[in-house]
């Protein structure tokens, strides 16, 4: 990671702490440390503000951390020091008198013991404060995106070159990871969803061993993860038997929601009313109660961040933002049918960054 998004990272951030009348920051989450100084590594936290930035971290991670974060200051505690005294150093060093945390990962007991070792700093929760900024890429990290749905839609047609009727859907995951890593994926995105049938009804399936033979369509929802942590996220049907009318019509129906709903994105728009337009249509059609789930959400060094699409979302769309557009209806004990891709907002509109045909006929297998 270019050390130039780095630290405007880093500035972005002090100027939203000195608007909030605290010195520094300590960051806890992991996913947050890696966005603020492009190290990958866990156990390690950061304190952030004007006057200094420190990783504090151990010994296993010393090589690493001069190979992704050079010219970045660091304690490292030897492995008989605990983190909480290690923190009790830097932040005596530092002479701080108000710090913010982050309320919505640190734990009580942290929280406890901070005010015990420091009881000359006052402690201020920030809620999400970090993730705020992440909902607005960079350059660095919409390339990195896109490599990742690159990755993943690579892995996808190798899945659809080999699948078998005997395969298990349990194997079609195990395919469709092995072949994302051979394309230049650390690991996939998330655990895959690969369902057929009846068990597509579950949003969140967990691949079986039910062989994909039994069932006329299969759902499989996927995405990869690139060598610095950016993920991808996609959804598609492949249908590989005789489809019925019922299937085709709530397939072109879950399309036509998503297509008008990716058309509705651009900035200034409210997350709420993008989900509005899918929801309408889907309701229209008497689907309406099927549709469980929000239209979607934002995509990043984790693979569900801010924004949501919803119907109670109001945040606004921003040039920079990423997020997936996903509706889908469910059926119970028939199956269910998901669409989904990955929108970038962009300064005069969208684009779409996956590519997969989607229009019924190309899901035909």
């Amino acid at each position: 990671m270019s050390k130039d998004y780095i630290a405007a990272r880093q500035k972005k951030l002090n100027s939203l702490l000195k608007r909030m009348g605290v010195e520094a920051l300590l960051v806890t989450s992991e996913t947050n440390v890696t966005y603020l100084t492009g190290f990958g590594g866990d156990s390690s936290y950061l304190l952030i503000g004007k006057a200094q930035t420190i990783l504090i971290s151990d010994a296993r991670y010393t090589i690493q951390i001069e190979e992704e974060c050079p010219g970045l200051d660091v304690y490292i505690r030897p492995s008989t020091e605990s983190m909480t005294k290690a923190l009790e150093k830097v932040l005596k060093k530092a002479r701080l008198t108000k710090v913010g945390f982050e309320s919505h990962v640190v734990t009580c007991a942290l929280l406890e013991s901070l005010n015990g070792i420091t009881p000359a700093i006052q402690w201020a929760p920030l809620d999400s404060f970090v993730e705020e900024l992440r909902m607005v890429k960079d350059a660095s990290e919409i390339e990195e995106t896109r490599k990742a749905v690159q990755q993943a839609q690579q892995g996808f047609g190798v899945l659809r070159a080999i699948l078998t009727k005997d395969m298990t859907e349990l194997e079609g995951a195990h395919e469709l990871e092995h072949a994302m890593r051979r394309f230049g994926a650390r690991q996939a995105a998330f655990d895959p969803i690969v369902a057929a049938g009846e068990r597509a009804a579950l949003p969140h399936a967990i691949p079986s061993e039910k062989r994909i033979g039994e069932s006329p369509f299969l759902l499989v929802d996927w995405g990869a993860m690139t060598q610095k942590g950016y993920r991808s996220d996609l959804t598609r049907m492949i249908i590989h038997g005789r489809p019925t009318s019922k299937l085709e019509k709530v397939y072109n129906t879950v399309l036509k929601a998503q297509c008008a709903a990716i058309e509705a994105i651009g900035p200034g728009v409210t997350c709420k009313k993008v989900d509005s337009v899918a929801r309408k249509i889907i309701d229209k059609a008497g689907f309406g109660k099927y549709f469980s789930h929000g239209l979607g959400h934002g995509i990043g060094l984790d693979i569900h961040e801010g924004p949501r699409l919803g119907a109670n979302q109001s945040t606004e769309l921003k040039p920079g933002m990423i997020v997936t557009v996903e509706p889908g209806i469910y059926l119970s004990g028939w199956g269910g049918v998901r669409i989904e891709d990955d929108v970038l907002v962009t300064r005069d509109g969208h684009e779409t960054l996956t590519s997969v045909p989607k229009e019924f006929e190309s899901s035909l297998l």
